[in-house]
């Protein structure tokens, strides 16, 4: 058995130094991808404009991107862990639609777009998403009478998705001009991450990886269920809130600085899983590195595939996650049939 353990915590360590060279590679080819294809970084290094569009625009923009896709990729291993569900992902819990309406009401009563460049509009933004996520957390406290009850917890979670998602839908059809300002950050975008926000997201995630860790036991007891759980010594009320202040913390983090980002944190956990099998602390941190480079590489395809144009980099994560979801749904098919 301690030789099993050592070989997958072995694996589990290449895998990891495998995702960080990724990381570094795409952060080295991030910087030379533009609207013109890809450029020779080096050559900038003689030409001050050029330099400027590098670090100014492509060095934020793919080191944001890692940033975000590793917050939900984190966030997707704490909600898988947290709720038991291999199906659970960031949003499960209605930040995502708090964020949105959060926008929506900032859009309606200041009249700014989120495609603004000024750092004062930009943090107006980003802090109403920021609000609006973790409040729709709150509601769904509220609404579950606390954190004791798993599945009362995805009910409550559900129901306010949708109900602010309507109020989102309902607040763009009573300012239509809105919904065009909405866009980039429904479909999800990367192109405006600065240096600001990069650093605001390599804080929080280095604080979420810190608790995470920490909390890791927690998350493997309640592998084994509730009861086995409690039988260990975990006090499970106030722990089961602590994870659920960190997946709120790093989902309306992420959210607030490139809008919805579909099924990085869904797929990233699942990934990991198949290339390894863990604890929750090392899971965690895998599959924080395993989203930073799926969402980099989405990133990097959205601004190569129809350059100059460029695709919404959520679009093309819904696209590429759902089909790998539906080719794992079909691969455990085939299995069931085999057995």
């Amino acid at each position: 058995m301690n030789a099993a353990v050592t070989v997958q915590q072995r694996r589990a360590t290449l895998w990891g130094v495998v995702l960080a060279l990724l990381a570094v590679a795409g952060v080295l080819l991030g910087a030379g991808v533009g609207s013109t294809g890809f450029e020779n970084v080096t050559q900038a290094l003689h030409d001050p404009v050029a330099w400027q569009i590098v670090w100014d625009i492509r060095l934020p923009r793919t080191l944001g991107a890692w940033l975000a896709g590793a917050l939900l990729g984190l966030a997707g291993a704490v909600a898988q862990g947290l709720f038991r569900n291999p199906l659970a992902d960031p949003y499960l819990l209605g930040s995502a639609s708090g964020a949105s309406l959060g926008v929506a009401i900032a859009l309606a009563l200041f009249g700014v777009s989120p495609l603004a460049t000024h750092w004062l509009v930009r943090l107006g933004l980003t802090g109403a998403a920021f609000v609006g996520a973790v409040g729709a957390v709150l509601l769904t406290l509220v609404l579950a009478r606390g954190v004791q009850h798993t599945l009362r917890l995805l009910l409550a979670g559900v129901i306010v998705g949708v109900v602010l998602g309507a109020l989102s839908s309902l607040t763009m059809l009573l300012v239509p001009e809105v919904l065009q300002a909405m866009q980039a950050f429904l479909l999800g975008s990367t192109g405006y991450v600065g240096w600001s926000a990069c650093v605001l997201m390599a804080v929080v995630w280095g604080l979420c990886m810190v608790l995470a860790w920490s909390l890791s036991r927690v998350l493997d007891g309640l592998t084994l269920g509730e009861a086995t759980a409690a039988s260990l010594g975990l006090k499970l009320a106030p722990l089961r809130a602590a994870l659920i202040a960190l997946l709120a913390l790093a989902t309306g983090t992420a959210v607030a600085q490139t809008g919805l980002i579909a099924f990085v944190g869904l797929a990233a956990p699942h990934l990991v899983r198949s290339l390894v099998k863990t604890t929750h602390g090392r899971l965690t941190f895998l599959a924080s590195l395993m989203g930073g480079v799926l969402l980099m590489a989405a990133d990097l395809l959205a601004r190569g595939l129809i350059a100059p144009a460029e695709l919404p980099v959520g679009v093309l994560t819904a696209v590429l996650g759902g089909g790998y979801l539906l080719w794992l749904m079909h691969r455990q098919n085939q299995r069931g049939r085999m057995l």
